[in-house]
């Protein structure tokens, strides 16, 4: 069992719900929660994190200098990222390289010193954009739905599965956390670095600072309460591309569990997302917007697609259950319903950053 624990963008919403959950879990851990704090609203984060006795560090991971200021460990759990998969397209990448790529090697060398072991979010962004999007889709009143073929390999009517093939473009955030990948599997070959790839599809849940680009559900959520008008963005501008949704609450369930067992996990590389039972379109989440908010915004159609958007993404969630018999619990109703409540506990501190 693991006794010193680091968290890479551990004031960020998915670091520091990670460190307070592994906290309450099991008081005895000492955490170390690690972060530039760039991320407009993660300053709300650090009183949340002393409370419980988390010691947060100022630093950035770009910086080897800052992260060899961390005490002894035997854990890091990189959080960290650049999250944005619009990030670097109008704009230099340079921060989204040397932050997503550079600083993943940063980690992996002063965890190679420590001799440590790593949990590495990744993301579901690192499966190839056309050939997701050049899949046969049927079109509902609601959503769009994949038509299964025996030629489409890695996709079934479970979603997409840790097979599904990787050539291809997937957009430079996606490429930075594939890079991340690989050489984490380098480290673990060459130095002999215990680790566990999570590549996560869509996380939410209270205490994140969404925006359209990142964080769609807060946005939509936040977007009906402060009566702030929406926009249903490309494939028609009818709103019917489809996510899964993983509450925060389910991935901390996943992560204390990795903690626990790591050796059944270790060297694995592991799809995590909502699943099935919790996808929604942005017209179907729309809809449970506006009944638990009793509120209705207007919404714009726009048909043009914005670059490295995805039609339809949903997680196949079956190697993780199989290792551990971890399965989302959340719905997707009771994901905005707790972010509903969230936001109107912490409206005042709210409307000024997101």
């Amino acid at each position: 069992m693991f006794k010193s624990i680091v968290v890479t963008g551990g004031a960020g919403f998915v670091g520091s719900s990670l460190a307070i959950s592994i906290k309450e879990w099991n008081p005895g851990f000492q955490i170390y929660c690690f972060d530039n704090l760039r991320r407009r609203g993660s300053e709300l984060n650090i009183p949340r994190l002393k409370e419980l006795g988390i010691i947060f560090i100022h630093g950035d991971i770009r910086n080897k200098g800052d992260l060899e200021d961390i005490p002894d460990f035997d854990l890091l759990i990189d959080c960290s990222a650049e999250p944005s998969v619009l990030a670097g397209i109008n704009s230099s990448p340079s921060y989204l390289i040397e932050t997503n790529l550079i600083g993943t090697l940063n980690c992996l060398e002063i965890i190679r010193k420590n001799q440590a072991s790593i949990i590495f979010l990744s993301t579901s962004r690192v499966y190839p954009i056309k050939r997701i999007n050049e899949v046969e889709f049927k079109e509902s009143e609601s959503r769009f739905t994949p038509v299964i073929t025996d030629q489409c390999s890695g996709i079934s009517d479970k979603g997409i599965s840790e097979s599904f093939p990787l050539e291809g473009a997937r957009s430079l955030y996606g490429s930075t956390k594939l890079s991340s990948e690989l050489f984490i599997q380098e480290y673990t070959e060459s130095y002999g670095v215990p680790s566990i790839i999570n590549r996560c599809g869509l996380i939410s849940g209270p205490w994140q600072m969404g925006k359209v680009d990142q964080g769609v559900i807060m946005h939509w959520v936040l977007s009906h309460i402060l009566d702030r008008p929406l926009q249903y963005i490309g494939y028609g501008g009818e709103g019917k591309q489809v996510r899964d949704v993983l509450h925060i609450s389910d991935l901390c369930r996943l992560i204390q569990l990795q903690i626990k067992q790591f050796d059944l996990f270790d060297r694995g590389i592991f799809n995590v997302g909502g699943g099935i039972s919790s996808s929604i379109s942005l017209k179907e989440l729309t809809h449970i917007c506006e009944q638990v908010t009793g509120k209705k915004v207007p919404i714009e159609k726009i048909t043009q697609n914005r670059p490295n958007d995805l039609i339809w993404y949903i997680t196949d969630n079956s190697k993780v259950t199989n290792v551990c018999n971890w399965r989302p619990e959340k719905t997707v109703e009771q994901t905005v319903s707790d972010i509903s409540d969230w936001i109107n506990s912490h409206r005042s501190a709210l409307v000024h950053i997101v």
